[in-house]
């Protein structure tokens, strides 16, 4: 299991004030020193945290790999063509949200999304989904040849009641079982914390965590390196959970 630290909400503090501080790049390399797997960014087209001069410092001196999120429009892939990260991960994109809002709807763009596809592997990216645990949407994401789909935790972050969480985590589950059948590497994420990720990280076919916020706001009480530490805990309880 891998953690891939989202660090756009350390930027997200430094644009309040349109200054130099603090700086996602430092962020994402205490991250890294706490033993993150990788790095995620999330550059929006309203560019409302992380900018584009931070894609390209991250890339350049993290240690790591870096994990580029990114909607489906012509100015981010040339972006991504340019600065050639580990791995693009599309998502959709709306100016009003104040975060990303439910999967891409990849059952009503395959053929833009493959041409994007296939732009970005001419380049060695690996190319990836943001999607829900839906049937339609994962079976739409291999047949367009994505090396991987990220599930869409947020609902499952989101539901106070125990019996719909639970009818919610066992969609993901579901969705992780079939992503892997199909040949699809399958991570997750979205509003993921201490108290949420053992569930997801007990899902034997889940391979990868993106997480942000949650560490963000855990690193202005503890600082980053133990924020990052404190998660890894987690996941590994729940990841022990699957051998045992």
């Amino acid at each position: 299991m891998r953690l891939f630290v989202n660090v756009d909400h350390v930027a997200t503090v430094r644009e309040a004030r349109k200054t130099l501080e603090p700086d996602p790049l430092k962020a994402a390399l205490l991250a890294e020193q706490a033993g993150a797997d990788g790095i995620t960014v999330h550059l929006r087209e309203d560019r409302r945290h992380i900018q584009d001069h931070d894609v390209v410092r991250i890339k350049d001196q993290i240690q790591t790999v870096l994990n580029l999120e990114m909607a489906a429009v012509d100015e981010m892939v040339e972006i991504a063509s340019r600065l050639r990260p580990y791995q693009v991960s599309l998502v959709p994109e709306k100016r009003q949200e104040l975060t990303t809002e439910g999967g891409l709807d990849v059952c009503s763009q395959k053929d833009r999304l493959l041409k994007i596809k296939e732009r970005l592997v001419a380049h060695g990216i690996l190319f990836s989904l943001f999607v829900d645990a839906d049937a339609k949407q994962i079976e739409a994401s291999h047949s367009i040849g994505a090396d991987s789909i990220e599930i869409n935790t947020g609902l499952y972050t989101e539901l106070k009641d125990p019996g719909d969480v639970q009818t919610e985590l066992a969609k993901i589950r579901v969705g992780a079982r079939q992503a892997a059948a199909l040949g699809l590497r399958v991570f997750a994420g979205h509003g993921l914390n201490i108290q949420n990720v053992e569930a997801i990280a007990a899902i034997p076919e889940i391979e990868e965590l993106n997480i942000g916020h949650s560490l963000v706001a855990q690193s202005i009480y503890n600082g980053m390196g133990n924020a990052v530490r404190e998660m890894l805990k987690s996941i590994a309880q729940g990841a022990r959970s699957v051998a045992n």
